[in-house]
């Protein structure tokens, strides 16, 4: 029976870990159907700034309720999973709380430790549902939000503290049989010995069954868990740490320098100019898709919390504009979603797909050319973002289309580029009369 356990423990085990590796390689491969970007300079301010930033929870902290209730599910997401660890090795070789035998009373200390971890990432669940559906942060109850999104939070947040329960139940489990002699004592339980008196009364047969459901029903959550998180926005507990490493070190205003534009330019107004060595004209100016984004805008949109905090500093937002800078992360998420799953299924009826993917959609599909135009470019939305996500970076980019390549940038804007053209200045007056101010 032992033998029987271990091996249906392996094959849950073996078939969450292949699902999960199928989903990531899905993921990694549309975050590389992104334009190269060189982002290794400077090795050692990037793995100071992922320190700070996403395993510090320095960002987090700027809102203190929120950020200390975030560190705690944080804390114990990290620090429980040693104990996820002896769960695995339990299951595989059939021992029963393998640690113990080597750490003693530091062991014991670890397990009173984890426990009041297990109860803080409670407390913390219950304070965030009750921040979205009781106090109703504004930044929570935003349009984008409305449908999936407001259920992919509260699907990860209940199955949280589900998990936190069958765990402190199955220790309280533990605790009636060694008080009954029937199990050897390990660990220190400052939290689940409070509900030891609901099993007063049980067989051991009947303990002993709820305190093996309890387990299993932990290691089979955990497993769904984890093929559950790279489908949701619970997904940036792992791709944070990769986001902010490779966060730009430049200023966050800076615009970067299109060669390309400048080259083409020079190669119209002269004739006799002639490209430079291996230079390839460019097959199109700014982002229509999401295949001319970087695949550093991609990986930021994969990392999106959809927390909101972007959002709730943005001015154009505030003033009640249709921009949001959250849904654009969310909208780019989206259309990369499509266009992978788009080219596995040509992929999978053996149709080849050269070059780029086209199914008549884009990027402008999802995000409107209104949105676009609202942003400011202040970069409050790039500042405020807790992992070091850029939305200005694919608004210009696709601003970039508008204009370059749709000639549909904003009345006010052609006025400019017009007077720009035939004045050499924004304003609409003539060369000759540029003077005129002085005179008198």
């Amino acid at each position: 029976m032992e033998i029987l356990s271990q091996l249906i423990f392996a094959l849950i085990l073996g078939v969450g870990i292949w699902m999960f590796a199928g989903r990531v390689q899905f993921i990694r491969r549309n975050i590389l159907l992104g334009k190269d970007v060189d982002l290794s300079d400077n090795p050692a301010a990037r793995w100071k700034q992922m320190l700070w930033v996403a395993m510090g929870q320095s960002k987090m902290v700027k809102r203190p309720v929120a950020g200390f209730f975030h560190i705690l599910v944080y804390a114990g997401f990290v620090l429980i999973n040693i104990e996820v660890l002896e769960i695995l090795i339990d299951g595989l070789f059939g021992t029963h709380r393998f640690f113990a035998h080597y750490l003693g009373s530091v062991y014991d200390v670890a397990i009173g430790f984890f426990e009041i971890l297990a109860f803080g990432v409670l407390v913390a669940c219950v304070v965030f549902l009750a921040r979205r559906y009781v106090t109703k942060v504004p930044r929570l109850q935003m349009n984008e939000l409305k449908g999936w999104p407001m259920k992919d939070a509260t699907i990860i947040l209940v199955v949280e503290i589900v998990l936190m329960g069958a765990l402190l139940k199955m220790n309280a489990a533990e605790q009636v049989l060694v008080q009954n002699g029937v199990m050897e004592g390990h660990g220190s339980f400052p939290i689940s010995q409070y509900l030891v008196g609901f099993f007063d009364g049980f067989s051991n047969d009947t303990l002993h069954l709820i305190e093996r459901i309890c387990w299993w029903f932990h290691f089979v959550g955990i497993v769904i868990f984890l093929n559950y998180v790279p489908y949701s926005k619970h997904w940036h507990i792992i791709m944070s740490f990769p986001n902010v490493y490779y966060t730009p070190l430049k200023p966050k205003g800076s615009f970067e320098n299109l060669d390309y534009v400048t080259t083409e330019v020079k190669l119209m107004m002269d004739p006799a100019a002639q490209p430079p060595e291996g230079y390839e004209p460019p097959s199109g100016f700014g982002a229509k898709d999401v295949q001319d984004l970087t695949w550093k805008n991609l990986m930021d949109a994969y990392t999106c919390t959809e927390c909101g905090r972007c959002s709730s500093v943005c001015p154009a937002n505030q003033t009640g504009k249709l921009l949001s800078p959250r849904k654009v992360m969310m909208d780019t998420r989206d259309r990369l979603e499509e266009v992978g799953n788009g080219i596995d299924a040509a992929k999978k009826a053996g149709t080849a797909i050269e070059g780029r993917y086209e199914d008549g959609k884009d990027l402008h599909s999802y995000i409107s050319a209104e949105e676009l135009w609202a942003c400011t470019t202040c970069n409050a939305c790039a500042e405020a973002c807790p992992v070091n996500i850029n939305p200005v970076d694919i608004i210009v980019q696709m601003r970039q289309y508008q204009v370059m390549e749709k000639s549909a940038a904003p009345s006010e804007l052609n006025n400019m580029f017009t007077n720009l053209e035939n004045n050499g200045a924004p304003w609409q007056f003539n060369q000759m009369d540029k003077a005129n101010w002085v005179q008198g």
